[in-house]
């Protein structure tokens, strides 16, 4: 089996509530969709969000890459051949890790739906089901907290709280929320960069000391500033997981040197797909550091593919893979499915995606 041919397509997808965090607001999901096709006519599902804040990548560029350079790279390669394939995406340009990894989950799905095999057995098969979290934005306490209780009613165990953009007020968010929903629930809360490395402190310390119970925080500093994440994470008794600053294995695997954080955040836009995502989670395992499988506001081709990795390593303790629960329609046939806030894989070959419905081709 050989890639024929690959074609490029979006997909506007409108959000339930406004998506915000401390870099951005979002109202609708803007998902590139490519399909790489084989001569035998199966066809490859990947996706790109565009998020210029964190990945540098826009929707035109990552058209742009795909089209004009990354296609060429891999066109008439034989699908089996996923080390080579995977080789001249790398090499093919420089940066824009989105872009790679719409074509790297695409050939995956091939590669899964050539030999029968689903994606999650594919990456080791250690689970089919696991339990996420759901997004809480970036609000005033009350609107925060009105949130979390119709998260809870809805069956989520797990919250991730957005703030970071005023300490302050961020204590008052959370304090608020955790009297709402009481102690059973795990409240994991997201800097997205928002406080430098002394501010963090005092202010996870007052978390600590009011005895919020807070899971996780991550990535509060700037995503270069790997010394002061580090001494975020030396001087609080709170896990710190790196997001933003773990981007490829080369920032994990310096991060994982320095010591600079509990728990890793992958993500396929980051890392620039699925092979060197497993990368990363090798690393992580290594040093027996436990990672979250994470997502940027993609449809459910990303989606899937994210739970299927994650699905497959045991160093992957929690997802937060909510991203197509938040979209007001799901235009993706097959797929990963949901229970509540349990995401459920199928055993269909690849991803088990059969269209992308209103897929625009460009």
């Amino acid at each position: 089996m050989k890639i024929k041919s690959i074609e490029i397509g979006k997909v506007s997808i409108p959000l339930k509530k406004p998506f915000k965090t401390a870099l951005r607001t979002v109202h609708s999901a803007e998902d590139i969709i490519v399909k790489v096709i084989a001569d035998s006519g199966e066809v490859g599902f990947g996706n790109a969000p565009p998020t210029a804040v964190i990945t540098g990548d826009s929707q035109d560029s990552i058209i742009a890459a795909i089209r004009d350079t990354l296609a060429s790279k891999i066109v008439g390669m034989e699908v089996d051949n996923l080390e080579g394939i995977m080789a001249a995406l790398d090499s093919g340009m420089l940066h824009n890790c989105s872009a790679k990894a719409a074509l790297d989950i695409a050939v995956y799905d091939l590669f899964g739906k050539r030999y029968g095999l689903p994606l999650y057995k594919l990456f080791g098969g250690y689970c089919r089901s696991m339990e996420t979290d759901l997004t809480i934005s970036l609000n005033e306490p009350d609107e925060m907290m009105r949130d979390s209780l119709e998260a809870v009613a809805e069956g989520y165990t797990a919250l991730k709280l957005k703030v970071g953009n005023d300490p302050a007020l961020d204590i008052r968010r959370v304090q608020a929320i955790r009297d709402a929903v009481g102690p059973a629930v795990k409240i994991r809360l997201d800097a997205n960069q928002g406080w430098n490395a002394k501010e963090a402190v005092r202010t996870i310390r007052r978390f600590e000391a009011d005895g919020l119970d807070i899971e996780l925080i991550e990535q509060p500093v700037k995503a270069h500033d790997f010394y002061g994440l580090k001494y975020v994470t030396d001087h609080v008794e709170t896990d710190i997981m790196a997001d933003e600053s773990a981007f490829g294995p080369y920032e994990v695997f310096r991060l994982l040197s320095m010591r600079a954080c509990d728990l890793v955040n992958i993500k396929l836009m980051k890392a620039g797909g699925l092979h060197n995502a497993v990368k990363i989670a090798h690393f992580a395992e290594t040093v027996g550091v436990q990672c979250m499988m994470g997502c940027m506001l993609e449809s459910k081709v990303g989606i899937t593919a994210a739970a299927s990795l994650a699905a497959g390593k045991r160093i992957v303790t929690r997802a937060d893979l909510d991203a197509a629960v938040l979209l007001a329609e799901d235009p993706v046939v097959g797929g990963v499915s949901f229970d509540k806030n349990q995401l459920i894989l199928s055993d269909a070959p690849g991803l088990g995606i059969t269209e992308v419905l209103g897929w625009q081709k460009i």
